[in-house]
């Protein structure tokens, strides 16, 4: 199985929202962002919402183009797409992140 792609996982806790950049083959994770991220906390003042979703959406979507991906696999795991899962979705394609 030759799967090239990596793999963004979101995970919400009851405070925070997580997305974290994991590629499968090394079992490692590459780069992640989240609402406690010091990049995130500087250009939002509330903690977990929509808006602050879209932020770690961009956050991330910057940090992977930096690394020279376009393309990736989304995991919401067991999270609906819906609300700050689709928000943190569209603030990582509108970095030009494709999945």
């Amino acid at each position: 199985m030759k799967n090239t792609k990596f793999r963004l996982y979101i995970f919400k806790s009851n405070k925070h929202i997580y997305a974290n950049l994991i590629d499968d083959r090394k079992k490692k994770i590459i780069t992640s962002s989240s609402t406690i991220s010091k990049d995130t906390k500087q250009e939002s003042k509330s903690i977990k919402n929509c808006s602050t979703a879209k932020i770690v959406g961009k956050n991330i979507g910057i940090k992977i183009k930096k690394l020279g991906i376009t393309e990736i696999t989304f995991d919401r795991g067991k999270n609906i797409y819906h609300g700050q899962v689709k928000a943190l979705a569209e603030g990582t394609r509108e970095q030009g992140i494709i999945f």
